[in-house]
């Protein structure tokens, strides 16, 4: 985990990461405030290329941040692992309380329930499911959504 972790942290690495593998979480502006093993922060400002029609952030680069924090935390997990885990957004449901027209930041604090998600899978030999949560509040810490995503981890046979 703390591989993928110092990985994370490092500027320069993360946004060639997401310019090549995730260029809409790119030039969204998408980005990882802070990740550890317990909880992981994901940003995402109102600006031009984020926004929608009606002056606020548009609900699919929310979504792209809101899916970041909570699959990053998955990562740190499967990164470079042996036996090597996919992984998988199986379902998702949100809701919106509030037009996001500033910075929005996800919180996923399911860190350790996915990390023990994934042992299970590995324990197994299978595959398992989890159901995580992350709140995205604005920058007067008022609630502009909640997302909920589903993912499944499956243990890849040699």
């Amino acid at each position: 985990m703390n591989a993928f972790i110092k990985l994370v942290r490092n500027p320069l690495k993360f946004r060639m990461f997401l310019f090549l593998k995730l260029p809409g979480a790119y030039f969204s502006g998408v980005r990882i405030k802070s990740i550890s093993e317990e909880k992981c922060v994901v940003t995402v400002p109102y600006k031009w290329f984020s926004g929608n029609p009606f002056g606020s952030t548009y609900f699919a680069c929310l979504a792209m941040a809101a899916e970041m924090s909570t699959g990053a935390l998955c990562l740190a997990n499967v990164y470079k692992r042996s036996p090597s885990v996919s992984m998988l957004i199986t379902d998702m449901s949100a809701a919106y309380y509030k037009k996001a027209t500033d910075l929005t930041s996800f919180v996923c604090r399911d860190g350790i329930a996915l990390r023990d998600a994934i042992e299970e899978a590995i324990a197994a030999n299978g595959d398992n499911m989890i159901t995580v949560q992350t709140s995205g509040t604005n920058e007067a810490g008022e609630l502009v959504a909640v997302f909920n995503f589903t993912w499944s981890f499956k243990v890849r046979r040699k």
